[in-house]
């Protein structure tokens, strides 16, 4: 096991996948990760969508205009849901439980990038949310927060620098 303090350095984006498959007990793991993570009032009221068909992949990467072009060339993609009319903290329960599975997927040795699909749609003015949801068959009152793909990294990342770390972003007491 790493220790947190490496983890949290050599996490990075990987946008870029071999094509090997993920192993169905590292999937576990990382799904695992997501469902201890916290949640506020214990309500782990969170959904996850694993999805490993590689036109459903293609389909996703097209459910907005920029920046999840690259979903289609992941092994892995795990699609993260909340339903507001029963969790108000739906958006911070997912975030949460996202990035403890890239958390995990990197000690697994595997690449991660999240995509931001809340918020998110076409030039049409059609939600990101509304397309994945036609994909996958989500029903109406859960809404798509982001969408996390995981692969073999096909590249490499520099770790962190720490002497890049904006520590005056950092207050104590008061501003």
């Amino acid at each position: 096991m790493t220790d947190f303090k490496t983890l949290a350095q050599v996490r990075r984006s990987h946008r870029k996948f071999t094509e090997q498959e993920i192993d169905s007990e590292d999937v576990k793991m990382i799904l695992g990760a997501a469902l201890m993570s916290p949640t506020s009032k214990g309500q782990r009221a969170w959904q996850f969508v694993v999805v490993e068909d590689k036109m459903d992949l293609e389909k996703l990467s097209d459910a907005k205009e920029m920046g999840g072009q690259f979903i289609k060339g992941a092994p892995l993609a795990i699609v993260v849901l909340g339903d507001p009319t029963q969790n108000d903290c739906w958006v911070e329960d997912g975030s949460i439980a996202a990035i403890s599975m890239q958390y995990q997927a990197e000690e697994l040795g595997l690449g991660s990038c999240w995509v931001q699909m809340r918020g998110r749609g076409l030039n049409d003015g059609t939600s990101a949310d509304t397309v994945i949801r036609g994909i996958l068959n989500i029903p109406d009152n859960y809404n798509v927060l982001c969408v996390i793909a995981f692969g073999h990294k096909a590249d490499e990342r520099k770790p962190q620098n720490e002497d890049k770390l904006k520590w005056e972003n950092v207050h104590i007491e008061k501003w």
